[in-house]
């Protein structure tokens, strides 16, 4: 597995998800016309994600997927659900009725967002393409991880994950997380507290401007 990263003293690493976008994407080039789709985490992965995208000549698709949390304490997760697939942590044990109960109403929250994401066109397949991931950062890495079981189920011929910052653990976990092929991660501070304190502008992004890049890139 092939991995690169670096690591400065510095704070504020990125003026904005521009800047972040375009230093990724510099390391990316390797896959230019390639059979890759770009994936990103919403809502700040999109800006980083049509960035790539562009620069790579690949069609770029979000990952709609949301955690299930353990009963009693939501914010535990034990899993998480997608509209195609659902991974479980199966080391915790929970009622399969309580699955059941969440992974409908789940799915019926991440349609909703399907349908604003995906109003005017259809996601790529990922089955034999190199599926690139993208955040504009990682703190836990419990969302990118389960992202990634996901894709996996959908036989891509390879993963590549592409990030910003993220602390040395989540690298380092990464680096040997089933179906991982390449990580590059542009920064790895050990005073890791939050994603945004690495960038000068950290801003909101909203769905509406999240769809817009969306929809902007795969009309090209």
């Amino acid at each position: 597995m092939r991995t690169e990263n670096h690591t400065f003293k510095s704070e504020a690493m990125f003026r904005d998800r521009i800047e972040a976008g375009n230093l990724l994407a510099e390391k990316l080039l390797h896959y230019k016309n390639n059979d890759v789709v770009v994936l990103a985490i919403p809502r700040g992965g999109l800006p980083l994600g049509a960035i790539v995208a562009r620069a790579l000549n690949a069609p770029l698709n979000v990952a709609l997927t949301k955690k299930i949390g353990y009963p009693g304490n939501k914010e535990f997760a034990i899993g998480a659900v997608s509209m195609e697939d659902v991974v479980l942590d199966k080391t915790v044990e929970v009622p399969e009725d309580y699955l059941e109960s969440e992974t409908a109403l789940i799915r019926k929250s991440l349609a909703k967002k399907y349908e604003q994401y995906y109003k005017n066109f259809e996601p790529e397949k990922l089955e034999g393409k190199i599926v690139i991931i993208i955040d504009d950062g990682i703190a836990t890495g419990n969302t990118l991880f389960v992202t990634i079981s996901l894709v996996a189920n959908q036989d891509p011929a390879g993963i590549v994950v592409a990030i910003p910052v993220a602390p040395p653990s989540v690298i380092e976990r990464l680096n040997n997380f089933a179906g991982v092929d390449e990580v590059i991660c542009l920064e790895t501070p050990f005073n890791f507290r939050a994603v945004g304190q690495f960038y000068e502008d950290f801003s909101a992004i909203s769905d509406e401007e999240a769809i817009n890049l969306l929809e902007e890139k795969n009309k090209m």
